[in-house]
């Protein structure tokens, strides 16, 4: 694997106490640990007004908007943690990725930070299934609408309130290793499309 592999890791939800938040960061230290460049992003950090297109047309799109779709430049792969909500993605993700897709700049083609670049899907939630249902909404938007290259292997947390331990690390061994392997994968799958 080339060093020029760098993953990005950010969830779906702002709020503080996060379980999809606790496993981005997971995932980004189980990358670091394993030797892949990675880096944790928190969308707190890039708060924008819900989309408009009146709003778009006056002023452009929000300078966060920019600053996120440049942060996903730097990175070959990402790995997104979306919580689910009503069975759905959550309205935050759904703004944010909609924001970025109005980004373009000079003669770029359209959503090519999201054609370029490997994406992977993993979610916590306190429920039995582990937020899985939303992912499929997340997956739609980014392979449909964005054009992007998702793995097929996603990753879920369920009865995520005991599911982290005191370090923030998964208590069931197991998963944790099937999280570490989906993050290898990515970082291989990026390695091919970047190499």
């Amino acid at each position: 694997m080339t060093s020029q592999v760098r993953l990005l890791f950010f969830a779906g939800s702002q709020r503080q106490a996060s379980y999809n938040k606790r496993l981005a960061r997971l995932g980004a230290s189980i990358a670091e640990a394993n030797g892949i460049a990675a880096t944790f992003a928190d969308l707190g950090d890039y708060p924008m007004p819900i989309y408009d297109g009146d709003l778009e047309a006056a002023e452009g799109a929000p300078e966060n908007a920019s600053k996120l779709k440049h942060l996903m430049g730097l990175h070959t792969g990402v790995f997104i943690v979306s919580p689910e909500y009503n069975s759905s993605i959550p309205p935050l993700l759904k703004n944010a990725l909609d924001w970025v897709s109005r980004v373009q700049e000079g003669d770029e083609d359209k959503n090519e930070v999201f054609k370029t670049r490997v994406f992977a899907l993993g979610s916590a939630s306190p429920g039995g299934m582990g937020g899985l249902r939303g992912l499929n909404t997340v997956r739609q938007v980014l392979e449909l609408g964005l054009g992007a290259l998702v793995l097929p292997e996603q990753f879920a947390v369920p009865r995520a309130a005991e599911a982290f331990d005191d370090n923030g690390h998964l208590k069931n061994k197991d998963s944790q290793e099937m999280l570490k392997a989906l993050i290898q994968k990515l970082a291989r799958a990026a390695d091919v499309l970047h190499g």
